[in-house]
């Protein structure tokens, strides 16, 4: 299934049809305090509530998706957590040391938003495309054998990166947590629609030109060694999202008036805009230097020079 989020605070399921069949009275009986959780009590009582939903999506009647607003399918979760790094980048190099971070759930943005780049002195904006992994029910301390049993389904991701903030200049959460920075879209595709996360595309255009193209086969850790790390650290509930990673070969900048492309084969593909109210200027395609620095294998490589300044 895929479960959208849509107009003021509606959820719903995504027919084959391309109709969204709205969902949100079902979920009512769960007594949420507000849209935020809704997503929590649909995965919560997934198990319950399909053969509804089910019937629902073969009865038809659905608004048609280019009727609707779209919004992230992810309102608030409890946590966001993110992989630096964590691809080969086309390189046989070792494997790199596993790091993460947390990312402000304020910064969540989707499908048609505006990510808004702060007046903050970074020294670019890079987009990152990420597939990312919605989880499906409380977990603490589980195996890599019952790693996938924790997730409900996949999200397409944008992790906006301000370069040079911060001591550890790029990946520090200052860099990545600024409101608009955390797109999702365009709706969470549950897990059993998706054969192989591990064999999917990624892409990113800005304003038709193709940047990142790459396949989630090059990831250093897959995702039942990554939710296996994670849940020795923390309990993961039912909503947290994990954002495995991105390779930077075919990252760029992001500026003012881009349209940004972001798409996951399998799951589905939505566009950001960019907006920057000083103007600033880098060179366009892909930051090659960027790009070696990952590739030579430097878990925390050097913020990059920027291609321009503030006009």
């Amino acid at each position: 299934m895929r479960i959208a989020a849509f107009d003021d605070g509606r959820i719903g399921i995504i027919g084959n049809d391309e109709t969204v069949v709205e969902i949100t009275d079902l979920l009512q009986a769960y007594e949420p305090l507000g849209p935020q959780d809704l997503l929590p009590d649909l995965i919560t009582h997934f198990d319950e509530l399909r053969p509804e939903l089910e019937r629902r999506v073969a009865a038809g009647g659905g608004r048609p998706l280019d009727g609707v607003r779209l919004h992230s399918p992810l309102t608030r979760p409890s946590k966001i957590v993110c992989l630096i790094g964590n691809y080969r980048e086309g390189t046989d190099r070792p494997i790199q040391i596993l790091d993460l971070f947390f990312k402000s759930p304020e910064g969540i943005s989707g499908p048609g938003d505006t990510v808004v780049l702060p007046p903050h002195q970074a020294n670019i904006f890079h987009h990152e495309a990420e597939i990312a992994v919605v989880i499906g029910r409380e977990a603490k301390d589980f195996s890599e054998a019952e790693a996938m049993d924790a997730v409900f389904g996949y999200v397409v991701y944008n992790d906006v990166s301000a370069r040079g903030l911060g001591r550890s200049g790029i990946n520090s959460f200052l860099g990545k947590s600024f409101d608009t920075f955390a797109a999702f879209g365009p709706w969470i595709v549950t897990k059993d629609e998706i054969s192989d996360p591990q064999s999917l595309s990624v892409t990113v255009d800005v304003n038709g030109e193709r940047r990142q193209d790459y396949s989630t086969s090059d990831m250093e850790r897959p995702i039942p060694e990554l939710l296996t790390y994670i849940s020795s650290v923390m309990t993961l509930h039912p909503g947290d999202v994990i954002c495995c990673g991105t390779n930077h070969q075919g990252l760029g900048a992001m500026q003012d008036g881009d349209a940004v492309v972001t798409t996951v084969s399998g799951i589905g593909s939505f566009t950001i805009h960019v907006r920057d109210e000083h103007e600033r200027a880098w060179q366009r395609g892909v930051d090659r230097a960027m790009a070696e620095q990952v590739r030579a294998g430097a878990q925390h490589p050097a913020a990059p020079r920027s291609g321009g300044s503030a006009s």
